[in-house]
């Protein structure tokens, strides 16, 4: 079990199923504020992925690039892992996005969200795979309880994500701190008037 186990799936040292939520690489990496992060699936949208890792390139500074990677370990066929990576995208556990940074420069808001709300439920996703089947043979009461609490945490992430995709770029609300007096004055001239 690691912090990156998600909640509810069995592993090696939780062997009852993992009772906290993932972290989230993603935002603790974003909170630097100048890496490009995205967050891809090819199973869930290839040119999504290819714009995330031309974007990673152009970036003037490090960039992290978060890939959704089906694993053996997590018992299922292999052969249907673009499909699950599909689904993981679909049910909201693993949501599409990028951080550019650059775009904070043009006035904009640097965080895209880019797949749509959950339109599965989570168990849809997690039941297609052994490390949480597991669980929901061994102890039913348990795997239901760990279950509802993961899609919490998957709706709990959607809306932390889609808050921060709907905040207006620094071009939109230039001034939210005080400035001072000189710094408005200037401003005031550059739009062409006085506000009142």
């Amino acid at each position: 079990m690691s912090k990156a186990t998600p909640r509810a799936a069995v592993a090696k040292f939780a062997t009852g199923g993992k009772e906290m939520a993932k972290k989230d690489l993603a935002m603790e990496a974003i909170s630097y504020g100048y890496v490009y992060v995205a967050r891809v699936a090819m199973g869930g949208s290839d040119t999504h992925t290819i714009k995330a890792f031309q974007e990673a390139e152009a970036h003037d500074g490090p960039s992290l690039i978060i890939a959704y990677s089906h694993c053996i370990a997590h018992g299922y066929d292999m052969g249907f892992g673009l499909n699950q990576q599909k689904n993981a995208v679909l049910s909201g556990y693993w949501p599409l996005m990028r951080y550019n940074p650059a775009l904070r420069l043009e006035g904009k808001n640097p965080f895209q969200l880019d797949s749509k709300a959950p339109s599965i439920p989570l168990k849809k996703y997690a039941y297609e795979e052994a490390r949480y089947t597991m669980l929901a043979r061994s102890n039913p009461k348990a795997a239901r309880e760990l279950l509802r609490k993961a899609q919490d945490d998957v709706e709990r992430q959607w809306r932390v994500y889609s808050n921060r995709a709907a905040m207006s770029g620094r071009g939109e609300t230039p001034h939210i701190a005080p400035q001072e007096p000189e710094e408005a004055a200037a401003e005031t001239v550059k739009r062409g008037g006085d506000e009142e």
